[in-house]
Formats: structure tokens, sequence, C-alpha cells
């Protein structure tokens, strides 16, 4: 990307990272008429009995139980219902302040959601505009605009494609010739070094691992309720940050994110001047050095 200005991007998890439950547990769930502990109960125990996989569980659980209700489902309701998520404190601004921050240190931040939840509704989120794609579960609607088969899963493993994805700039989850072509690194959109994920726990291991070995970084946000669970992953060299869920301005989040940035920017740079200098190779000086001898 020589020439243009670096990229840096941001991956989260939905669920638990930034906003505050599970997103079916807002107003889906209620609107079954059962608690969150009774869905999800009956999702895994399906998924258990029928060796399935668990997002396609949860998914078949809600079209099941809407059906026999006899409640609404379409595209539109799931997004209606996201206009409910409860965002942690600082998230609504948290996007404006770090694209500025990046800006000032001459790169440009981008942010993607890669979720086990229904992009439906996150897209009814008041922050869905922040995201330059959106990777999450969801559902293909016929023409009457009913669901009838699920058109993404993106269960714990595969979040770890559409970081490949974000690499590569191969956004469309349809393209599969193109990912798996060879590329090489330096023409990679978004260099694995200049990539931050974001999670809450063990479903977010398998990317803060492949963050960590190709030299991004992870930072796991928690709430009281799995701070222990949180630690364990920093005692455990899977990610290289933990913090409460606070994304508010002057928090620790937000400073360690800033340094974080200041870090890649310093790298691109350097990175930048070690190509340039490659490419004098081969010449008798290199350009400075010509201003240089010319005043002795």
């Amino acid at each position: 990307m020589t020439g243009q200005k670096p990229i840096i991007a941001f991956l989260y998890d939905f669920d638990k990272t930034l906003c505050t439950t599970d997103m079916q547990d807002y107003a889906f769930i209620p609107s079954l008429g059962m608690t969150p502990a009774e869905f999800w109960a009956e999702a895994n125990g399906f998924g258990g009995q029928n060796r399935m996989d668990g997002i396609l569980a949860y998914m078949y659980i809600m079209l099941r139980e809407a059906e026999r209700k006899k409640l609404p489902f379409t595209r539109e309701d799931l997004v209606e219902k996201g206009r409910r998520i409860e965002l942690f404190p600082g998230v609504e601004s948290w996007f404006s302040r770090i694209n500025a921050f990046g800006e000032a240190q001459g790169v440009r931040v981008e942010h993607y959601v890669i979720s086990s939840g229904l992009r439906e509704i996150i897209e009814g989120s008041s922050i869905s505009h922040e995201f330059k794609e959106i990777y999450a579960s969801e559902f293909y609607y016929d023409e009457t605009g009913r669901p009838v088969w699920p058109k993404l899963a993106v269960n714990f493993t595969a979040k770890t494609q559409f970081v490949y994805r974000i690499n590569k700039g191969v956004l469309d989850v349809s393209d599969d010739k193109t990912l798996n072509d060879s590329m090489p690194d330096d023409s990679k959109r978004i260099p694995f070094p200049n990539m931050i994920y974001m999670g809450d726990g063990l479903s977010d291991v398998p990317c803060m691992k492949m963050m960590r070995a190709y030299g991004g970084q992870a930072i796991a946000v928690y709430q009281g309720a799995n701070r222990s669970g949180v630690e364990e992953l920093l005692a455990k060299k899977r990610v290289d940050f933990i913090f409460p869920a606070d994304y508010r301005e002057g928090r620790a989040l937000e400073e360690t994110v800033k340094n974080i940035i200041r870090k890649m920017a310093v790298a691109d740079r350097l990175w930048e001047e070690n190509l340039r200098q490659l490419r004098h190779l081969g010449e008798d000086v290199l350009p400075d050095q010509v201003e240089l001898f010319s005043n002795l």
C-alpha cells in the first residue's frame, strides 16, 4: 500500500464486547415469552441432541419458536428489535474519537464486526453505520420476506476466515476464489500487524490467537461476571491486554488503544523507509546522500 495512508483495522466481536449481553436477549427472546436462560437451554440442548453446530441450532430454534407462537418474523422485525440493544459506556462516541486520533497519527482507521450473533439485529443498533463490514450470522429470506434458510452461520472457528478477508481486502463472502489466490504480503490491503481484535471470551480465542501469531494485537474486555475468565486469557497469553468494558474518553482502554495506534503508525513509517531504501539499491548513492556529498 505504498504511497497511500496506512490502514489500521479494529475487528470486534459484538455480544458482551460492544453490547452488554447476547443481542437476542434484549427484545427477540422476550417476544417469545421466554427468558434468555430458557431459550439458550433449549437451543443448546437441541444442538447437542442432534450433533448440530451451535449457531445453526439457535437460528433454527428462533424460527421454530416464532412459528409456534405465530409471531411476525421478518428481516425488518429483527432490525427493529436491534434498536433495543444496550451498549457499554462510551461505545457510541468511541469510533469517531479513535478515527480522529488515527488521522492525527497519519493512518486511516476502519472498523469491522465478526460476530456469531445476527447481522439483522446488529443493523438495528445505533452504531451499525460505523462498520465498514458486518460479518455475522444471517438468514436468507424468500420473496414474501420469510426467513427460509441460514445465509451465513459464523461459529467460533469460522470467524478466522473473515480476518483473512479483511487482510486481503476480499470482503464479499461469496468470493472464495480471490480469497484463496496467492498474494504477496506487501500487496495485502491491511497487514496482520495493523489489526486489533477485541472480544470478551472463549468464543474469540481462535481470532485472538491468530492476531498474536501474526503480529497483531488482541484485547479482551470484561464485566464483573466474566473477569476471572478474561484474566485466564491473559495468563495463558491468548490476549495482550484486558480492560473493563468501558469505552469512555480517557479510560484505560482508550489510552492503551491510542498507544497501540501510535506504535502501528511508527512501524508503518519505518517499513516505508525500508522499502524506499531497497528501491534505491543498485544506484551509486541514495538521494539524500547526493545532497550530503555535494556539500563536501
